[in-house]
């Protein structure tokens, strides 16, 4: 990878929806390795090419085909793909032959997941790399901060987020967020066994994202639970180092599972876990570009900011 004249690598964004356009407004103002190349999208009238425009940065409507034909085309090296899942499948045919590393923010998981304060360094050589769902940013590090400490049997999250906040490519890919997300909590959190849900909540007011996490571990010594509260604080703070808005919602919860409590259709295998984990999580976005309570962006766009800086810095760009 080279660096530009400016230092930096530059970047596409395809997709110009809610999605696209917090993360452009993430590295015009806050990258330290990375500028704008492209804003792709498909709408000629959406709010994101047009801001976009007013911003200095080339933009398309015309598709990954469009920003195929830019004239800067060959200086991008980093594509972000905001679109969904289905059109990521296309979008990655086209641009992996033409040497473009591709951070995907759709739940289309060709790539191998990652989860910055989980495994950021793990696939930094990778052509494609998955963000999960804004869902899996936000709990899977809380699956991977009990499992360090003792084994996870089962974990369960529930992400609840703001109808409004959710644009379309967010409800088109309901089905793909669930089977991702739960795929991610085992392979990433390091869960035996993984659910994911997710609430499209229509409160008015909207409110912020709030994420609650399950875990079923085996841990009848009291204190194996100050370990597991003491991991989960530490994960907490590692992830609002890059998502500033993430927050505990109150302290963690232990509590032993009652043996008449029917949790054997939920496990791998016949060894009951004796306590139930429970983590309750708040995530209040950066308002760049949708207000405070559309946490779920913020952390999708902080995350994916995050991979493709330790990209770029992996590769020489200097500050």
């Amino acid at each position: 990878m080279t660096s530009t004249g400016t230092n930096k690598v530059k970047v596409a964004i395809i997709g110009s929806g809610n999605i696209g356009t917090d993360l452009m407004i993430k590295v015009l103002r806050n990258s330290e390795y990375l500028e704008m190349g492209a804003m792709v999208g498909i709408d000629p009238a959406s709010d994101g090419l047009a801001r976009a425009s007013r911003l200095g940065v080339p933009t398309t409507a015309d598709g990954v085909e469009g920003l195929i034909a830019m004239a800067g085309f060959d200086e991008i090296e980093i594509v972000f793909d905001a679109t969904s899942a289905k059109a990521h499948i296309a979008n990655d045919a086209r641009l992996r032959p033409l040497g473009k590393r591709l951070i995907d923010l759709t739940p289309a998981a060709i790539g191998p997941y990652v989860v910055p304060a989980v495994n950021a360094d793990d696939h930094l050589d990778a052509p494609n790399v998955n963000m999960v769902t804004c869902g899996g940013q936000a709990t899977i590090p809380i699956v991977a901060a009990v499992a360090r400490v003792v084994p996870v049997a089962y974990a369960e999250i529930v992400a609840s987020i703001a109808s409004k906040s959710a644009g379309p490519g967010t409800r088109a890919n309901i089905d793909e967020f669930t089977e991702t997300t739960s795929q991610a909590i085992v392979s990433v959190g390091g869960a035996r066994r993984g659910k994911a849900i997710i609430i499209l909540n229509p409160a008015e007011p909207p409110l912020v994202m709030r994420d609650t996490v399950f875990c079923l571990v085996n841990a009848p010594d009291p204190g194996m639970h100050d370990e597991i509260r003491r991991s989960v604080e530490k994960m907490v703070a590692d992830v609002a180092a890059y998502v500033p808005g993430y927050r505990l919602k109150q302290q963690v919860q232990i509590a032993e599972i009652p043996a008449d409590q029917p949790i054997e259709t939920l496990l791998a295998d016949p060894h009951r876990p004796t306590h139930q984990v429970s983590v309750f999580l708040e995530v209040e976005g950066a308002a760049h570009y949708l207000p405070a309570y559309a946490g779920n962006l913020d952390i999708m766009t902080s995350a994916g900011l995050q991979v493709a800086e330790r990209i770029a810095a992996l590769n020489g760009v200097s500050r």
